[in-house]
């Protein structure tokens, strides 16, 4: 991460919506942590280049669906700066292998081979962490140093300057990052977890693909393929 806005590389749109963001000291502070993090000799994933793949990936006109994770896969070669998503060479973790066995039983699709998720997020799907970093072999290691500020603000800029957006909250803390979206002029799907240790408690048959598409066609927008 660089230490002014114009140094900053993420996509221009979302480099407009948060440039107050870039300027705020907590990004300093965040900032100033992975530098010394990885002086340290600590792993951090993802690599740098990816840190805002999501935000690369699918410009702020151009988002329909929020699909909202917790923190980066902590595993050697699995972020890459989507959530949920790893590159097609690494096995599916077992949050995606549930989230692929509700797909199928949602709309009937074949479950993928791989576990990148990257045609969605070009067609607007917003594959978004609420930590951006994370330590190798530390899951969460990188909470509460400031990430949450900044993917709060893209959050709320979304809720405020568009209209007609499915978030797709799985899990308590999804569920809380969520409590100030305008639910008059957006839709938002909760359930439980995919994980193994939570999926059981109401994601299983919460059919969230559907349901996303519904109401993107009941606002006259192309639904999601999400044929992987």
């Amino acid at each position: 991460m660089a230490k002014t806005i114009s140094q900053v590389k993420i996509e221009a749109s979302w480099k407009d919506q948060l440039a107050a963001e870039f300027a705020a000291d907590y990004m300093t502070k965040l900032s100033q942590f992975l530098r010394d993090e990885k002086a340290a000799g600590k792993r951090i994933y993802p690599p740098n280049s990816e840190i805002f793949a999501a935000f690369d990936m699918t410009p702020f006109a151009k988002v329909k669906v929020i699909i909202l994770g917790q923190d980066p896969y902590h595993g050697p070669g699995q972020a890459h700066g989507l959530s949920f998503s790893v590159r097609p060479d690494i096995t599916p973790p077992p949050s995606l292998a549930n989230i692929y066995r509700e797909m199928a039983s949602d709309l009937g699709l074949a479950r993928p081979t791989h576990g990148n998720l990257e045609a969605w997020a070009r067609q607007g799907v917003l594959l978004l962490n609420s930590s951006l970093t994370v330590e190798d072999g530390r899951p969460g290691s990188h909470s509460g140093k400031g990430w949450e500020g900044f993917t709060d603000a893209a959050i709320a800029a979304l809720n405020v300057a568009r209209d007609n957006l499915v978030f797709i909250l799985w899990g308590r803390k999804a569920q809380q990052k969520g409590a100030r979206i305008d639910r008059q002029r957006h839709l938002v799907i909760e359930s439980a977890h995919p994980s193994p240790l939570a999926a059981h408690n109401g994601f299983w048959n919460s059919r969230p693909f559907s349901r996303t598409n519904d109401y993107l066609c009941a606002h006259a927008i192309t639904p999601i393929d999400w044929t992987l």
